[in-house]
């Protein structure tokens, strides 16, 4: 069996804070993308950069509907971001990520903030749709904005 997930964001974690140390805000996304990927894979995590995903929904098939950044042991999302502040999307785009592939964590990593502690956002997803509902793209906006609130101290 493969690693747990706590062990894989723990790894993912520790590679962006010393990448991020080292090379600091204000590179390209493009940039952070790649040195992360490969001190993951140096590390030994099987790592998938800019991956497009098929997917189904509403019983059709979408061949390229998803570019992931990162997807790390097949297990865990890393939507990576060099911006001044992410913006509520961006968190929606994870966990939309995470309920299509129906995976349960996901990592959003601003490069861009000032400190790595700033830029950190690990997304759960919590949907579990009954058998009986409609199958739709749905992001719980709720569990987002609460995250938010809760970030700014509001």
């Amino acid at each position: 069996m493969g690693k747990e997930i706590d062990e894989i964001t723990g790894e993912i974690v520790d590679a962006a804070y010393k990448r991020h140390t080292r090379l600091g805000p204000g590179l390209l996304e493009s940039v952070y993308e790649t040195v992360l990927a490969r001190e993951l894979e140096r590390r030994g995590l099987k790592v998938e950069w800019q991956k497009t995903v098929a997917f189904e929904f509403d019983g059709m098939h979408f061949e390229e509907g998803l570019r992931l950044d990162l997807l790390v042991e097949d297990r865990v999302v890393v939507e990576l971001k060099s911006v001044e502040n992410l913006a509520p999307v961006h968190f929606k785009q994870v966990l939309t990520y995470l309920r299509l592939l129906d995976l349960r964590v996901g990592l959003l990593i601003n490069f861009g903030a000032a400190t790595l502690k700033e830029g950190l956002h690990r997304i759960a997803n919590k949907y579990a749709p009954s058998p009986s509902a409609t199958p739709r793209l749905r992001v719980n906006q709720g569990e987002v904005n609460d995250h938010l609130t809760r970030r700014r101290g509001e």
